[in-house]
């Protein structure tokens, strides 16, 4: 199954390439470093209000769409 990833952009003129949020400089990794640094969810949003939960589930699976298993 494939999962879209609409909200997921990489452009090389935004952040070098780096995967990003909706074309902002809000990069998937520092997405991932604020839930892992954050105990709750509305601390991330207090920092980043920006965010909306789709784009947190989305980098989520990006992650793990990404990951190597091997």
């Amino acid at each position: 199954m494939s999962i879209p990833f609409d909200r997921i952009t990489c452009d090389p003129a935004v952040v070098n390439g780096q995967a990003c949020i909706r074309g902002m400089r809000l990069t998937v990794h520092r997405v991932l470093d604020a839930l892992g640094t954050h105990p709750n969810r509305e601390e991330v949003f207090a920092e980043y209000p920006e965010l909306e939960e789709e784009d947190i589930r989305q980098a989520l699976a990006y992650a793990a769409a990404n990951l190597d298993d091997q």
